[in-house]
């Protein structure tokens, strides 16, 4: 067996990692003979909708990029293959590797860096939420005249009312406010034993909600919104964010029958997960056309990050998963389908990050995005409308002055960085990851009951000496394979000093301690704002919360002083 596996099956991955990575390469060359850049101008004179859209943003939770029909072959989604290959299918198209730093990036515009939640997510018991200062994307399109709707998980803080989906921009919501629950009681518990009742109504705890799916009960919600909404009138924005397909891994019985073939379990009822979130997006696509909406409408279809393979999903033949900023925890799942492109049914290899949703929706809706200030994204309706290069050059993926390992320091970082931070960037075909990137094993599809040993093995990094600073080229080398780092020390300084320059933008990071309060035996069993809005607010700024010690310690002075460098390399891009 062994042989077997050594022998035949290992060239085999390796092959499939080589022909995606040619794959790309076709890809981005027939991109680049298409035209040159585009500049501002060329943007600001991009052919635009008449009248502006009705937009649906569909997101998906944890969907790995091996987790749609036209990546798998286990995976069944032929609504969603069947919208991607007739609209703009996003090849080269990034998010972030957890739930709130995605969705804080779609919903701002800007990097983790510059809204302090740089570390990890927000959990039910912090005092913490989206920065109340900053315009969010549905508040910019109340402002062009939409009405704007949010269905489905929040995960952006809601330890104040000023916090909650209908104080951020949203006319309506009907969803869940923690970052997991269960799919049938709304469930919700931060540890083994501190749970509360999560679904809510607006500003209200809709407690008499419970009892079917969520997809379902989100696919309803959103079906009703279109069926009661003039689409003559006012445009409309809807931001789905469904739970799917997250764990727990609890669909109805019907939907894992067709997938009975399959031996392994969880990646079983994994599929018969996507397969409900593709009933959902037929369900919804049917209402825009039912109800008038269709013939002027965008619909965005994208996962918040990638996957994690011991419950299910499959981010093959990608390297990591979710919570990792290796390609397989953040290069993400996504298309556009409109009507209103005017080069359809293409493949896009443009490089986008989630942030650039915020201007390109913006710009849709009729705004001057040039006009607000402190935005990370850009633009990138005429790359996807018209094939146009994108304006993105490169993505700060993170700075995470918090998570730091043993490994490293600023010698490897040739003084200009020190290496023990987690962070990662890419420039142009460039990726650098500095400090501790999370778990780095491809891990091959789970479609057998058990894999023997030596499977894992094979591509299971062990041994060997520990690093801090990884270079890939991730457009000739998608997967991740071959670490350049000591070849291109040129390369590695010139990321390390945009990595600095970055940084001297970052505000200090804000993750509180729990709070005793939020404990929903103290608020009638259900996860609820429990600051009061007369209450001041605590300044937590410059400081940080280790959790597990009660202790609380300043940092981000000092760290700037120590990480910051005078040789400051040509930050040309590269």
């Amino acid at each position: 067996m062994s042989a077997l596996f050594g022998l035949q099956l290992f060239p085999r991955w390796m092959a499939l990692c080589l022909l995606f990575g040619l794959f790309l390469d076709l890809q981005t060359s027939a991109s680049s003979s298409s035209g040159v850049r585009s500049s501002r101008e060329d943007i600001a004179t991009a052919f635009r909708p008449k009248q502006p859209p009705h937009i649906i943003f569909i997101l998906t939770d944890d969907q790995g990029f091996n987790d749609i029909g036209y990546h798998s072959r286990d995976v069944r989604s032929p609504t969603l293959d069947k919208l991607a290959s007739e609209g703009v299918r996003l090849e080269n198209y990034y998010v972030q590797p957890l739930c709130t730093p995605s969705r804080s990036q779609l919903i701002t515009g800007r990097y983790q860096i510059h809204t302090g939640l740089q570390h990890s997510i927000i959990r039910p018991r912090q005092p913490n939420c989206l920065p109340l200062d900053a315009v969010t994307l549905p508040q910019r399109l109340q402002e062009a005249g939409y009405s704007t709707h949010m269905v489905g998980k929040w995960h952006l803080g809601f330890y104040r009312k000023d916090c909650l989906p209908t104080r951020r921009g949203f006319h309506t919501y009907f969803g869940s406010l923690t970052g997991s629950v269960d799919y049938y009681t709304y469930g919700s518990c931060d540890g083994k034993s501190l749970c509360g009742f999560d679904l809510h109504e607006g500003e209200s705890v809709a407690w008499g909600r419970a009892g079917k799916y969520s997809t379902h009960l989100y696919t309803q919600r959103v079906r009703k919104i279109l069926a009661t909404h003039d689409s003559s009138s006012q445009p409309l924005f809807i931001f789905l964010s469904l739970q799917a397909v997250h764990t727990p891994l609890n669909p109805p019985k019907e939907y894992i029958y067709p997938f009975r073939h399959m031996g392994n379990v969880p990646r079983r009822k994994y599929a018969a997960m996507v397969s409900i979130v593709d009933e959902a997006v037929r369900n919804i696509t049917y209402a825009l056309r039912k109800y008038g909406f269709y013939r002027n409408s965008v619909v965005i279809f994208s996962t918040d990050n990638g996957a994690q393979p011991l419950t299910g999903g499959s981010n093959w033949p990608l390297r990591g998963c979710k919570g990792t900023y290796w390609e397989g925890g953040i290069r993400g799942v996504g298309f556009v389908h409109s009507p209103l492109i005017r080069h359809r049914r293409r493949v896009s290899r443009a490089l986008i990050h989630i942030t650039d949703w915020y201007p390109t929706l913006v710009g849709l809706a009729g705004g001057n995005v040039s006009q607000y200030q402190g935005l990370d994204g850009f633009d990138v309706w005429p790359t996807i409308s018209e094939g146009k290069e994108s304006p993105r050059l490169e993505i700060l993926h993170n700075i995470d002055p918090l998570h730091r390992c043993s490994q490293g320091s600023i010698k490897e970082g040739y003084g200009l960085w020190d290496t023990t931070v987690q962070a990662a960037i890419r420039v142009g075909d460039w990726k650098l990851l500095t400090g501790d990137p999370g778990y780095g094993d491809w891990v091959p599809p789970q479609v057998l009951t058990n894999f023997p040993s030596s499977w894992w093995n094979l591509e299971r990094q062990t041994g060997g000496k520990r690093k801090s600073v990884w270079l890939f080229n991730v457009t000739g080398d998608p997967c991740e394979r071959h670490d350049l780092a000591v070849h291109r020390p040129d390369v590695v300084k010139e990321l390390l000093a945009r990595l600095v320059l970055y940084n001297r933008t970052a505000i200090p990071v804000r993750y509180p301690p729990d709070d005793t309060r939020a404990n929903p035996s103290l608020n009638g069993g259900a996860w609820r704002p429990w600051v009061g809005e007369d209450e001041e607010e605590e300044n937590w700024d410059g400081i940080y919360y280790k959790r597990g010690k009660n202790r609380k310690r300043s940092f981000f002075k000092k760290f700037n002083l120590k990480i910051m460098s005078k040789q400051i390399l040509d930050s040309s891009v590269i």
